[in-house]
């Protein structure tokens, strides 16, 4: 080979991480604060936990909260906006997946209380929007109303179509959602019946009582 002839050469690793890696990095940093968060505000109140506890949990420090979630406000307001959205996310699952009225209403019924017997969504529940500044209450309270009336909607659709039998709507949208968010304070992950378990006892109990005669 003539002297001058050049070698292909490999190209060089680079050690740095991609934008993509950098931001997939960054979201599990955040979700697992958020976890860590979560955890402590249910089993020991909002107003008892504090971000150092939390931090310490994960071996970092506090303003490692701040650069990733903000202020403590903001940590708890980002926990039950998280656990909103599956709630959300469930409600169209459940009218996507089609079938009767009673049985759009179950599907998402099953699904609600899965959820908030799980980490974000029991936080929904076991939140005071007072330990909320005003403005985030604000915000708070319009996503549980959105999902109430949702509720109340998917009800009136199985009245609608005759496989549930209600007179009030607005009543029975209040006893199915206590039902089911007292699931947060009852259900414990080291108890005889799993999440999935103890949701569909509790849901056959409730659909069996609107449901229209016939469809049973």
């Amino acid at each position: 080979m003539p002297l001058d002839e050049k070698r292909p050469r490999s190209p060089v690793a680079s050690p740095f991480l991609t934008a993509h890696d950098r931001e997939a990095t960054r979201e599990r940093k955040r979700q697992a604060l958020l976890l860590a968060a979560v955890r402590m505000f249910n089993e020991r109140g909002y107003s008892s936990t504090s971000l150092d506890e939390v931090a310490a949990s994960l071996g970092v420090t506090k303003p490692v909260i701040y650069h990733y979630l903000g202020n403590k406000d903001r940590v708890l307001f980002e926990c039950v906006r998280i656990g909103l959205e599956q709630l959300r996310d469930a409600a169209c699952q459940a009218r996507a997946g089609g079938g009767s009225g009673l049985q759009r209403l179950t599907s998402f019924l099953q699904s609600y209380a899965e959820i908030i017997m799980g980490d974000f969504g029991a936080c929904v529940v076991r939140t005071d929007d007072k330990e909320l500044s005003p403005e985030i209450r604000v915000q708070f309270r319009a996503l549980k109303r959105e999902i109430d009336l949702t509720l109340r909607s998917m009800i009136e659709e199985a009245a609608g179509d005759g496989t549930a039998q209600i007179e009030d709507s607005r009543m029975a949208g209040f006893a199915i959602a206590g039902a089911l968010n007292w699931a947060a304070q009852w259900h414990h992950a080291d108890g005889p019946q799993s999440v999935q378990e103890a949701g569909a006892a509790l849901v056959r109990f409730l659909s069996a009582g609107i449901a229209t005669r016939t469809v049973l």
